[in-house]
């Protein structure tokens, strides 16, 4: 059974999602401060975590950056206001993996969270072969990214991303593809995703995120990952 932690101060919504996730088989916890939330999503092993961004004692925000110092590996939903775009780019690059806009569907949240937590087959078989490309290690088994030996922090969707990518080195994607494969989603709607995770995974695995080398923009199609027998050029 999957774990989900709700940090939500709205009881009336917390009572709604708590209903409609266990409905569906999930185990949920639920967290009405920011600090208690923070507390839980450190010291307890969850899958999930559904985070609203305004919040008592801390903000969402906060909690997302220190989860994510804390190398949490829960996946992270995050519950906005329309009028909080910023808040939603700077969570995507702080390491949410996805944000859902209030008024929202429960429906939504419910569909949103198991997308979250599938695994394409190609992330769960095989992990014992690791991948290696120009000095980036893949290691599925343990879940790891090294670069020329120095470790390389990643979410869980950046991992899943960049494994599955370079599971199919040298093949150009569309965004579509990549979100069917990796998120499980099969709407374009939710193109931003892909393109927020690449720019993160750049930043953290490219010398020159700027100039990539590792993940490359194919124009007019979407991305690839860069094969073993291409050279790697100032890399």
């Amino acid at each position: 059974m999957n774990r989900v932690l709700i940090i939500e101060d709205d009881a009336a919504i917390t009572e709604l999602l708590t209903l409609h996730l266990q409905e569906h088989g999930f185990v949920v916890t639920c967290a009405h401060t920011g600090t208690k939330g923070l507390e839980l999503g450190i010291s307890d092993g969850y899958d999930l975590v559904i985070l609203d961004c305004m919040l008592p004692g801390k903000s969402g925000i906060e909690i997302l950056r220190e989860l994510r110092a804390h190398n949490v590996s829960a996946r992270i939903l995050m519950l906005t206001s329309r009028c909080e775009e910023v808040d939603k780019i700077l969570g995507l690059e702080l390491g949410c993996d996805d944000y859902v806009t209030k008024p929202f569907s429960v429906r939504e949240i419910v569909a949103r969270a198991k997308a979250l937590l599938r695994r394409a087959p190609e992330l769960t078989h095989n992990t014992d072969l690791s991948l290696t490309l120009h000095g980036l290690r893949i290691d599925p088994a343990s879940r790891t990214v090294s670069r020329h030996g120095n470790p390389v922090e990643l979410t869980s969707t950046e991992f899943d991303l960049l494994f599955y990518m370079a599971k199919h080195a040298g093949r150009a994607f569309t965004r579509d593809q990549l979100l069917h494969g990796v998120w499980g989603y099969t709407s374009s709607a939710y193109e931003h995703t892909v393109n927020t995770t690449i720019n993160r995974l750049r930043t953290k695995i490219e010398k020159s995120p700027a100039a990539p080398f590792f993940i490359q923009t194919v124009w007019g199609v979407g991305y690839r990952c860069v094969s073993a027998s291409e050279q790697p050029g100032k890399e």
